[in-house]
């Protein structure tokens, strides 16, 4: 199938109470896991390459963005491609010409009155090139190696009301949200803050996404979707997929030197933890629901 808009994909899971997995993609092998995890499942999927992976691949990000359009391209779901935590007004500027459909723009670092200047500032920029942007509220910790916020330190949960003043101030298409949630997290033992989620979900029209997800139990998955989370980012169970798998094959083949075999492990242990993670957010959601 064609590569399709980020912003449609949420928008059709929201308005069936459903959501739609978003994965962070750092090689190829990445991609083309996501993509046939994807497929497995039945499910459409957004590839998500953030400025931290950019940074990476040297700065350059139309290598990992061309083949995640060739991975999409010959797709048989609909996949989004969306640039992720960007900064970098530089590389901002870059998403329109590099096949991005959509970006999260990331400020929420910033004191709020920074914060929702610079994203007004993006968003105008965003939509003047055909853009859907994200925009976050609150702070998920765990970025950069950063330890997890406290959960009742200022800025570590998104507050409703000011959640409803930003968006309609700011212009972006959806939110992400703090509720408890934290970034590179490798086990699965975080627990949200649902009470929060529905008062968010009440306050905003825009659909809300959900960051740091691979630290949370299916349980937990499954009832951020049907508490009103339309997309929900998952970076780091993926790289646990891959390298278990990759560090399992050497340990057995301690004299293989062909990447190809122990990639090819990795790939498929990617696969399957792309499936698994898709259907768990199925569980608990109407039929019919876009997933």
């Amino acid at each position: 199938m064609a590569l399709v808009n980020t912003g449609d994909l949420v928008a059709e899971a929201a308005a069936t109470g459903g959501a739609v997995a978003a994965f962070n993609i750092i090689t190829l092998e990445h991609a083309e896991a996501v993509v046939a995890g994807a497929e497995a499942a039945g499910s459409p999927v957004v590839l998500q390459i953030s400025e931290n992976a950019v940074k990476y691949r040297h700065g350059r990000v139309l290598p990992l963005a061309r083949a995640a359009a060739a991975a999409a391209a010959a797709a048989t779901v609909p996949v989004g491609l969306h640039l992720d935590h960007v900064k970098s007004p530089e590389l901002l500027r870059q998403a329109a010409d590099a096949g991005f459909g959509s970006v999260m723009y990331d400020a929420a670092h910033l004191p709020y009155a920074e914060n929702l200047a610079a994203t007004r500032a993006a968003a105008d920029w965003a939509h003047a090139n055909g853009l859907w942007i994200e925009a976050e509220l609150g702070e998920v910790g765990g970025k950069n190696g950063a330890a997890p916020l406290d959960p009742h330190a200022p800025g570590a949960r998104t507050d409703p009301d000011e959640a409803r003043a930003f968006v309609e101030a700011s212009g972006v298409d959806a939110l992400a949200v703090a509720v408890g949630s934290s970034h590179a997290m490798t086990t699965r033992t975080a627990a949200l803050d649902h009470d929060l989620l529905a008062r968010l979900s009440a306050a905003l029209s825009v659909p809300l996404v959900l960051h740091g997800s691979s630290g949370l139990p299916d349980a937990e998955l499954a009832a951020a979707v049907a508490g009103g989370i339309s997309k929900v980012n998952i970076g780091t169970a993926l790289n646990l997929a891959m390298t278990d798998a990759i560090r399992t094959y050497l340990t057995a083949h301690p004299s293989a030197v062909d990447s190809r075999a122990y990639l090819s492990e990795g790939r498929a242990a990617m696969v399957r933890t792309a499936a698994a993670l898709i259907a768990a957010l199925r569980a608990g959601v109407p039929a019919g629901a876009r997933i």
